[in-house]
């Protein structure tokens, strides 16, 4: 079976380049088409505050798109890289990535909804770079990291680390039950996983054995992930052994940034595109088209 490579790695490269070139959204209000065309987006999240506007972490900053004009608008001054992107309440979002100056910024945090941010550690061997971050809803004092293929856990905020584990082999995305702070799902080139002990052992959560892009677990107990070549599948927590499909594969391209509220969901794809859905992922459409 070919090995799937995160496209983002590969991207990474191009978009150091496109960061000296960045327009004017860097001060504005402007199009989606010119963030989505001059930046790529490393997360995703409806704005708990506002059901208006989906934020989107990119490499030059965070960014608010709103639904009804399509037009996006920065968050806050800071242009950084944001790699790690997690909302952790109304106005608490964790970040991590790359200063604007470069180098690692270690872990961040906002309590001012993305306006503000402020340096909390450096991580364990860091300042770190998780790429892959995750806040429990069940303990949102339980945050996840990944850096440098260690799996890295703070149960205080994200002011003190602790290293776990080595992640699992190939991870592309980690998402924190929003029922157990204990469990945690890693979508991988081989497959989804299930941890419940924290990252100390991981099991299949999903019997194929095919690339995961993305897994996201909702509140309310909605588990969904995209498994390449079936499509968007969804399960409850409590329901592992019985997932659905949800929406058939996108052709060539897949799905590698969720966030729903259960009946609206919104997607960035591998090629770059946003998508959206107005029944939960069962249909899609470019969003704006």
């Amino acid at each position: 079976m070919a090995r799937f490579r995160h496209p983002l790695l590969s991207r990474l490269a191009l978009g150091l380049l496109l960061s000296s070139t960045f327009p004017a959204i860097a001060q504005e209000t402007a199009p989606l088409a010119d963030l989505l065309g001059h930046s790529h987006v490393h997360g995703l999240a409806l704005d708990p505050k506002d059901p208006g506007r989906l934020l989107l972490a990119t490499h030059h900053g965070l960014h608010a798109l709103a639904l009804d004009t399509g037009a996006v608008t920065p968050v806050g001054e800071s242009r950084q890289d944001f790699m790690g992107f997690s909302v952790a309440g109304e106005d608490r979002f964790f970040a991590s990535g790359h200063p604007e100056e470069g180098g690692n910024s270690g872990v961040l945090r906002s309590e001012d909804s993305g306006v503000t941010w402020a340096r909390l550690s450096d991580g364990v061997n860091g300042p770190v770079d998780f790429h892959q971050m995750t806040i429990s809803a069940a303990d949102p004092d339980s945050v996840y990291g990944v850096h440098a293929g260690l799996l890295q856990r703070s149960r205080d905020g994200g002011t003190t680390w602790e290293a776990v584990a080595p992640a699992p082999e190939g991870l592309i995305d980690l998402a924190a039950s929003s029922a157990d702070p204990e469990r945690l799902f890693a979508a991988t080139e081989a497959g989804l996983l299930v941890t419940e002990d924290g990252g100390k052992g991981w099991q299949s959560a999903v019997s194929l054995p095919s690339p995961v892009s993305f897994v996201e677990a909702g509140p309310g107990g909605a588990v969904h992930a995209f498994v390449l070549g079936k499509g968007l599948v969804r399960a409850e927590e409590g329901a592992l052994d019985d997932w659905t499909l949800v929406s058939a594969p996108f052709g060539g391209d897949y799905l590698l940034h969720f966030a729903t509220d259960g009946t609206r969901a919104f997607a960035v794809t591998g090629s770059g595109a946003l998508l959206a859905s107005e029944n939960g992922g069962a249909s899609w459409a470019l969003f704006g088209g």
